[in-house]
């Protein structure tokens, strides 16, 4: 019933834990933070680590056969709420109408020390 979303163009998994698991026409995917899948890098600020992020989930996404047009909620998971807004500006490049449900989160510290990570429910066909 549930299959595994793999793909070498976003960071692999570093734990028990998959880059994302499809049931059906949905899929759920880990939060993805900000690192460079050909690399390892972590870019600087707040404006560079949202797209990363996005390309890391849009990636997934494809893996999957769906983009962000099939996201339907997304987990905004931030280390300083004083970057909401450079975040949204960011995001909002990323997502159209209709845009998914979001919940946004103050964490205090992340995987790697990074400053957001995010994660998304998607459905598709």
């Amino acid at each position: 019933m549930k299959k595994q979303i793999k793909t070498d163009a976003a960071p692999a998994a570093i734990g028990p834990y998959s880059q994302g698991i499809s049931v059906g026409n949905t899929a759920f995917l880990s939060g993805q933070i900000p690192v460079n899948p050909a690399d390892g890098s972590v870019p600087d600020g707040i404006a560079a680590q949202t797209k990363r992020v996005l390309e890391n989930i849009s990636a997934v996404l494809k893996a999957r056969g769906l983009g962000l047009e099939n996201v339907v909620k997304t987990t905004v998971f931030l280390k300083n709420m004083g970057d909401f807004a450079v975040m949204n500006g960011i995001y909002g490049e990323f997502f159209g109408e209709p845009y998914p449900a979001r919940s946004t989160i103050e964490v205090a510290r992340l995987p790697k020390d990074v400053l957001i990570e995010i994660e998304v429910v998607a459905v598709g066909e």
